[in-house]
């Protein structure tokens, strides 16, 4: 059966959304249970949350270089092995170097996830249709990070850790034998690259700038913000509310929290990809997540009313969801005027650095500094990643 250009991207996105629910699961779960699970320090929730990353870093390259020669449907088959073995792990082992491990196995499947989709992607889109296939992907996957995000900070205050990951593995495990029917089966064909004008570098200043925002994305998006969240949330949140005898903890508001960004992601991405792809300027557009993300914050560091952090935090995911978009369609539309692979590869990669920095930095901070210290930071990059941007932009005008 011949699959078409878009079913191939929503079938690698529904696989992914199935493997990513345990690790979702866990960045809300780890920062405020990390004792239930055998941790004896705030410094190891960081490293247990950025290790997969730094794994991802040297492996990446290699999965390119996978892609090249064996089938997507491998690839796929092996990481969403790796992911029910990975979140059945975070309930039964009590022991940080153990789960260190398994961390890093999760590190593996991502990057086979990761990159799959995002080759597949360039090779299913064009320039008409770029942006809404990416918020489709983005958007898709994201129902994985809604589900281990809403049903683990839930399902974890009302039972347990081990109950938590025994399902979300069971799920991955049931979802094995949907990989041959959504997944092409034909081997991945070799990507032609576009050599650039005149034999040149693929690594140009834009190609640079576009890094260096994903770099930002991931550690603000991906790293700072999705670990801090339920500190930030406890932080302020005096009491826990209950109704119908169930007790609704910091766990729960934050599952739901960011649970709510990744429901409207299949509606909103897409949205903003079909936005991209009609604008004249998606520089421009880029401006918007940068300078409201940076003020939003600023506010969040300093903000003490529950209500008024809960309103914040909905705007601030909202703007996350048009700053993924637009990077990712950035990236994609850079990537597939020069070398694919190596392009989007790069681009990978410097997400996953800032996500692996955005814990480590954070929980780092929060052993000598307010949790406002941390929000400031956030604050302050992307607001000299806009000005950057807006220079670039000027420079353009004046050529």
């Amino acid at each position: 059966m011949k699959i078409t250009p878009k079913k191939q991207v929503i079938g690698i996105a529904l696989l992914t959304a199935v493997a990513v629910m345990g690790d979702s699961m866990l960045f809300i779960v780890l920062p405020l249970y990390w004792g239930d699970i055998g941790l004896t320090a705030l410094w190891q929730i960081g490293v247990l949350l950025s290790v997969n990353r730094f794994v991802r870093l040297p492996l990446n390259p290699l999965v390119g270089l996978f892609y090249k020669h064996f089938q997507l449907r491998t690839g796929v088959l092996i990481a969403v092995g790796l992911a029910a073995l990975t979140t059945m792990s975070y309930g039964i082992i009590h022991d940080f170097w153990l789960l260190f491990l398994m961390r890093s196995l999760w590190g593996v499947a991502w990057s086979l996830l990761r990159l799959g989709g995002y080759l597949t992607v360039i090779e299913a889109a064009n320039d008409n249709n770029r942006g809404r296939f990416v918020g489709l992907y983005n958007g898709l996957w994201g129902i994985g990070g809604l589900v281990g995000m809403l049903a683990g900070g839930i399902l974890v205050d009302i039972t347990s850790v081990t109950f938590v990951t025994s399902m979300f593995a069971l799920l991955s495990a049931i979802a094995f034998p949907f990989v041959w029917l959504l997944v092409p089966v034909k081997a991945a064909e070799p990507i032609e690259e576009k050599q650039t004008q005149g034999g040149t570098s693929w690594f140009t200043s834009r190609v640079a700038l576009v890094l260096t925002t994903s770099l930002a994305m991931g550690f603000i998006v991906f790293g700072l913000f999705s670990s801090t969240l339920s500190p930030l949330i406890e932080r302020s949140y005096l009491a826990d509310w209950s109704y119908a005898q169930v007790t609704i903890g910091a766990a729960t508001l934050a599952g739901v929290i960011q649970a709510i960004r990744w429901g409207w992601d299949p509606f909103v991405a897409p949205w903003i990809g079909k936005c991209l792809d009609q604008s004249t300027s998606k520089i421009q557009i880029l401006l918007i997540p940068l300078f409201i993300g940076s003020i939003l914050l600023f506010l969040l560091g300093h903000v003490q009313s529950l209500l008024l952090l809960l309103v914040l935090l909905l705007l601030f995911q909202f703007i996350s969801t048009c700053f993924v978009t637009i990077t990712d369609t950035l990236a994609t539309g850079v990537a597939s005027q020069t070398h694919r692979v190596k392009v989007i590869t790069a681009h990978t990669i410097a997400v996953d650095i800032g996500a692996a920095l955005g814990p480590l930095v954070a929980f780092y901070l929060l052993e000598f500094n307010p949790l406002s210290m941390v929000y400031i930071l956030a604050a302050s990059l992307l607001l000299l990643l806009g000005f950057i941007w807006l220079i670039q932009i000027y420079s353009k005008q004046k050529t």
